[in-house]
């Protein structure tokens, strides 16, 4: 079976499809906006690398999203709600834990079908 890595780099690629899962690497918003900023532009990039790898939204399997501080949950869900496709809503755990990089307030992990 082949991998097809989308967007790879030196240290890791944005998404990898394998079979017909796709994996997408944890998705940034850019430092210092809000959450509600940050959770707008992280769901249009997982929109983009879906569609590069042949999917899209309403395939999701998973979603793994991380909060810098769980204060900011309801913010979040607010733009997350008004994105996912209510008709296939993926498992979907949500935690709080420091952020690699100062400034990001929010980030998404997701896996989808294709």
């Amino acid at each position: 079976m082949t991998i097809r890595r989308i967007e790879a780099g030196p240290r890791m690629s944005q998404a990898v499809v394998h079979g017909n899962t796709v994996y997408l690497a944890g998705q940034v918003g850019t430092p210092g906006k809000s959450v509600a900023e940050q959770t707008t532009e992280v769901l249009a990039s997982i929109d983009r690398l879906l569609a590069l790898a042949g999917t899209d939204k309403s395939k999701l399997l998973t979603a793994q999203i991380w909060l810098d501080d769980m204060r900011d949950f309801a913010e979040m869900n607010g733009v997350w709600d008004a994105w996912v496709d209510k008709a296939n809503t993926p498992a979907r755990a949500t935690g709080g834990a420091p952020l690699a990089t100062s400034g990001h307030r929010v980030e998404i992990i997701v896996s989808a079908a294709i």
